[in-house]
């Protein structure tokens, strides 16, 4: 499972923002508790995302320093 993909998908978000949205009014939480936590959820979700891309294009700009270090070119699947 590629967790970085999974982390930064919107419908992962939504769907993790779903179900807890439904355990808040399944034991007898009000409409205004669930929806608090769903912007909650959301909000973290969007930190989250941001942190996993900058994390990837760290590690993609650091393998083309090393690249550019040993005067190599890139290979063509680096991103």
């Amino acid at each position: 499972m590629d967790w970085k993909q999974k982390l930064t998908s919107r419908k992962f978000w939504a769907a993790i923002a779903n179900f807890v949205t439904m355990l808040v009014i399944a034991f007898g939480g009000t409409d205004q508790t669930a929806t608090q936590i769903t912007a909650i959820i959301m909000a973290g979700a969007g930190v989250i995302a941001w942190i996993v891309a900058e994390g990837m294009a760290d590690a993609a700009g650091a393998k083309a320093d090393v690249y550019m270090a040993q005067e190599q070119e890139p290979p063509d699947d680096m991103e």
